[in-house]
């Protein structure tokens, strides 16, 4: 159920900004296995928001999820794909301590068999892109 590479762990730097790969099927259509992101730490987090956080369960975990409600004392967090699980719907509200900041850029890289100028083209169209808040999570929460 990893959702981040276990070198994701933000090194202190001056700016609050790093770099993290995903790992795992949780979060199938807006991220995929292999995945880079870019992690906006200590941000504010509004409902919709792509986020890092630690594991509720496992403190030394990364993953990324959804926020989809603000509810007392934390956020319930969803994956994008509901049959991978691993979500709030396993582990509950997740405590704000734990929410360590929001994906705000995904970059996809590129696969060395594809060497096509089409499939070139391909890539260089799709491999960056930012990720933005979505609100069909909330809608999800309520299907439930």
């Amino acid at each position: 159920m990893p959702e981040l590479s276990q070198d994701a762990e933000r090194v202190r730097a001056p700016l609050p900004f790093g770099v993290a790969e995903v790992t795992g099927p949780s979060m199938v259509p807006t991220l995929h296995h292999g995945d880079r992101l870019l992690v906006h730490y200590g941000t504010r987090i509004k409902r919709g928001d792509v986020i890092v956080l630690r594991h509720p369960f496992q403190q030394d975990l990364l993953v990324v999820k959804r926020a989809a409600v603000r509810r007392d004392g934390g956020w319930w967090v969803l994956g994008d794909n509901a049959y991978a699980g691993g979500d709030s719907t396993d582990y509950g509200v997740v405590p704000d301590e734990l929410v360590l900041g929001r994906v705000r850029f995904r970059y996809r890289p590129r696969s060395a068999a594809r060497r096509s100028p089409l499939a070139l083209l391909g890539w260089l169209l799709t491999s960056a892109r930012p990720v933005l808040s979505d609100r069909s999570a909330s809608r999800r929460l309520r299907a439930r």
